[in-house]
Parts: structure tokens; C-alpha cells; sequence
């Protein structure tokens, strides 16, 4: 929990640099995500050298972390460390981050860590499927026009007439290759830890209605085709709980008989220690429509 350094001397292997290359991707990573994208027989021996990565300076490990009441029963969280850097920097190393998350992230922990399981469980199922491909967040505003490039916050949709500017707790692409063919999906993608209420009498506060009807005007205007020049958006909700998904989908259902692009599942926070690959082979469900794989 605390940093000991032992002046034990540390002979970084090929598989720490891919550990502080996997760091470099996602703000916060559990160390069993950490060892599901790096690979290595024992999990014990795993653990063990990240302890010593930690204590040596290599990896942080987030302090908010042990204020959680079920802190000792989770795998440690580890984020990269100045050690880390400095050794992808001298190998010329840059990485294509995952997410937007900035220096205040430890503000909002929870919510932070959730988005780099969620992010990091779609990942990791689609490279063990044949044929499909993980586009991070980077290689999608490579290729969004230029005045969006240009932006202090590209990640954010522009307001309009109809809606409030909203930005999504991660945005991310999926290539489908069919043969010599590929298809493409990009995804919004909304971690909903229950702390906001699905609905408000008063429309000028903040709901998660008030969110999902940003939404369907960026989705009716095409605003992400001109914000970011790709050809679809689907927006992924994950709640903490099946009855908070279950009032959102209702809601959304009576308001507007449904819409193909929102999608909806549970996954309980404790399960999202591990990876949680399902969220990219199992069924997401949407209001008034059949269920949908996005694999």
C-alpha cells in the first residue's frame, strides 16, 4: 500500500516494457487486466513483479483506492509511474492512449477506474477474435476533420440548437474483416455507476434522460459525421445494476418507442475486477428492439 524502495536491482525484461506500454494505454489497470494484455504463467509470480515495478518507482498505485471498503479483496489497481516513462521515452516509445483521463482522474476514481475496465474488457475480446481490431480513441481523431484536430477538447460534441455539448466517458471503434471486405463501428461509450437520477421533473438539471436525449440529437443530425467523420455511432450504457438498466430502457421506451443505437447492460462492479470479455460476445439490450452482439 505504501512505497518501499529496497534498492533491489531491477533487470527490466521484454515483458516489463510491455507492461509499462499497456500503462501507457489505460490510466488505471487492475493487475489482472495488466496480465491478461501481457501474458505469463503464474499469476502469483505476475503479482510479485509488479510489486516490485511499484516499490522500485516503475508503476504507481493510486491511493484512492485503499479508501474503498472491499480494497483488500480486489485485485491492485496500478497506473504508470515516472519510472515507466522515462524508460519508454528513452526507447522512443509512444503509445496511443486510451482515454482522456487527465492528472484529476484520482477525483473521480471509481468512475475513472470503471471506464478503463470497460474500455479494457472490449479490447481484450476482440483480440481473440479472428478478424476483428480495436481502434482506439487517437486513431479515430487522426482522421476526424481538421477544425475538430484543432480542438482543446475534441472528445467533446459540440452543442447545438437542439442539445447541450456532451462528452462520453470514452469513444472507440471495432473493424469487422469479412475476407478481403471490413466493416466498421464506433461506439460512445457511457459508464453509469448510478449517481446521476434517470429522470427530472425540472429539465435544466442533469439526468441521465437529459444525457440519452443529447444523444439521439447528435445521432439525428449526423453530428458525429461531421464532428468526427465516421460513417456510425452507437452508444453503449453499462449500469452497476439490472434494475437501474431496466427503468432506463422503460423510460427511454415510453419517451420515444426506443431507438436502434442505445444499448444497455448490467454488469455488477465487483465482476469488473476481471476482465470482462461478455461485453463484446453477449447481448446488450435496447428499448423496443431485439438484443444486440456488438461482435
Amino acid at each position: 500500500m505504501r512505497r518501499t524502495r529496497t534498492g533491489k536491482r531491477i533487470e527490466l525484461t521484454a515483458r516489463d516494457l510491455e507492461i509499462f506500454r499497456v500503462m501507457a494505454r489505460y490510466r488505471y489497470l487492475p493487475s489482472t487486466y495488466i496480465h491478461a494484455f501481457v501474458g505469463g504463467a503464474s499469476q502469483t509470480r505476475f503479482k510479485e513483479r509488479l510489486g516490485d515495478l511499484f516499490h522500485e518507482g516503475y508503476l504507481n498505485r493510486p491511493e484512492r483506492q485503499w479508501e474503498m471498503a472491499n480494497c483488500r479483496h480486489r485485485p491492485v489497481v496500478h497506473e504508470i509511474g515516472a519510472g515507466a516513462r522515462r524508460i519508454l521515452e528513452e526507447q522512443g516509445i509512444v503509445e496511443q492512449a486510451r482515454t482522456w483521463l487527465g492528472s484529476s482522474a484520482n477525483v473521480q476514481f471509481s468512475h475513472s477506474s470503471m471506464v478503463c475496465e470497460l474500455l479494457g474488457s472490449i479490447e481484450l475480446g476482440a483480440r481473440q477474435r479472428p478478424g476483428m481490431r480495436f481502434i482506439p480513441w487517437p486513431e479515430i481523431l487522426a482522421k476526424a476533420p481538421a477544425e475538430t484536430r484543432a480542438l482543446a477538447a475534441p472528445f467533446r460534441f459540440p452543442a447545438t440548437a437542439a442539445s447541450p455539448a456532451i462528452v462520453p466517458d470514452g469513444l472507440f471503434g471495432i473493424e469487422y474483416g469479412l475476407g478481403v471486405m471490413k466493416t466498421y463501428r464506433f461506439f460512445a461509450l457511457e459508464a453509469d455507476r448510478g449517481t446521476m437520477p434517470v429522470m427530472r421533473t425540472n429539465r435544466s438539471q442533469t439526468s441521465y434522460l437529459g444525457k440519452i436525449a443529447a444523444y439521439r440529437a447528435i445521432i439525428s443530425s449526423q453530428g458525429y459525421k461531421s464532428h468526427l467523420g465516421i460513417p456510425v455511432l452507437v452508444i453503449l450504457t453499462v449500469t452497476a445494476s439490472e434494475t437501474r438498466a431496466t427503468d432506463i430502457i422503460e423510460r427511454l421506451q415510453d419517451q420515444a418507442g426506443g431507438n436502434a443505437a442505445f444499448l444497455f447492460k448490467a454488469v455488477d462492479a465487483a465482476k469488473l475486477s476481471t476482465p470482462t470479455t461478455g461485453l463484446l460476445f453477449e447481448p446488450w439490450a435496447r428499448a423496443g428492439l431485439p438484443s444486440l452482439r456488438i461482435d
